[in-house]
């Protein structure tokens, strides 16, 4: 496949995954996120949903973790150190390479990840990013970094009737982190991860509006 049909895929898969309630686990729960988690249909681990309000428009929120060079998810995320469009597709798609610190205590070494990315706005105002791993030319294997795989993943933006300074966000994660990690740290980090991503994303958008 093209990288944009694969990216279409990928934005299909995140609809499916939106409109299927079925066998979702509950698994952690803040002030600002539900993580609930299945097995995953696209390789052996597990695809992790994550849902809250926040407390900004949509327009705020998707400023803040769109996938664009110079963006603001470096500055806020504390899983991304750097990010980089390697080949612009089309307006709404371009092949990225993502990385990532060390975590988990140093437990998870940094990795690198390199997606087909696309991002688009739906019908009823919704803003969607959508990604899955890809190989390209600009990006071999890097020797200090471990690559992982991302599978279908992405985040909605949606609107709230009537309330215009809150936003939906629906969120799925699903992730090869590569390496030899016990099951265990991979089942422990990834809920952490997506709570994390929700507190600070929560204290992101607030400092836009000061």
């Amino acid at each position: 496949m093209e990288y944009a049909e694969l990216a279409e895929a990928a934005a299909e898969k995140m609809r499916l995954y939106q409109q299927d309630a079925s066998g979702w686990r509950g698994c952690r729960r803040t002030s600002e996120v539900s993580v609930s988690w299945r097995p995953s249909a696209e390789f052996a681990g597990n695809v992790y949903r994550g849902e809250g309000i926040l407390p900004a428009s949509p327009l705020d929120v998707w400023e803040c973790i769109k996938p664009v060079a110079g963006g603001l998810r470096t500055k806020w995320d504390q899983n991304v150190k750097d990010f980089e469009v390697i080949e612009i597709i089309s307006d709404a798609v371009s092949v990225c390479r993502t990385t990532t610190p060390s975590a988990f205590m140093r437990v998870i070494s940094p990795r690198e990840f390199v997606d087909v990315v696309l991002m688009k706005q739906l019908e009823d105002g919704t803003m969607l990013s959508a990604a899955t791993n890809v190989e390209h030319p600009l990006c071999p294997p890097r020797p200090n970094f471990v690559r992982g795989l991302n599978y279908p993943c992405g985040c909605f933006c949606i609107p709230l009737p009537g309330e215009p300074d809150r936003t939906q966000l629906l969120s799925f994660f699903q992730t090869d982190l590569g390496g030899y990690l016990p099951q265990t740290v991979v089942d422990s980090f990834f809920p952490a991860s997506i709570a994390g991503f929700y507190s600070n994303l929560t204290k992101a958008v607030k400092q836009l509006k000061v």
